[in-house]
């Protein structure tokens, strides 16, 4: 399971990443250079949805029965994944890291470079 505190350093720990709440006061939205890659409801603990590659989004809903396809968002594009433990730890993780990277790789080459000397 993961807390809201540890998914939200997870994500403010990538480069240009910022938290915001531009759709209300409980709903965090994590950015990169502006563009969105995790949102999570901080009143209603317990998933969070993530962009993906439509491919990606049809394979970890087939692989996973609790990842459903993205709640508000583009059902192709995105998938709402619960924490409550049904998916590891490290996968959600790694899912964010695919999403932050899906998102800097769209970017200008100008602020993907800059953002990219930043990387770890």
């Amino acid at each position: 399971m993961i807390t809201q505190h540890e998914l939200s350093a997870y994500c403010l720990s990538k480069a240009h990443t910022t938290e915001e709440l531009p759709f209300d006061d409980v709903t965090l939205v994590y950015k990169v250079a502006g563009k969105i890659f995790a949102i999570a409801p901080s009143d209603n603990w317990g998933h969070v949805n993530i962009k993906c590659d439509p491919e990606e989004a049809l394979e970890r809903r087939a692989q996973y029965e609790s990842v459903q396809p993205g709640y508000h968002m583009s059902k192709k594009h995105w998938v709402t994944v619960p924490l409550d433990g049904s998916v590891p730890r490290q996968t959600i993780l790694a899912w964010i890291d695919d999403s932050y990277n899906l998102i800097v790789a769209g970017l200008p080459k100008t602020k993907r470079l800059e953002i990219q000397a930043n990387m770890p």
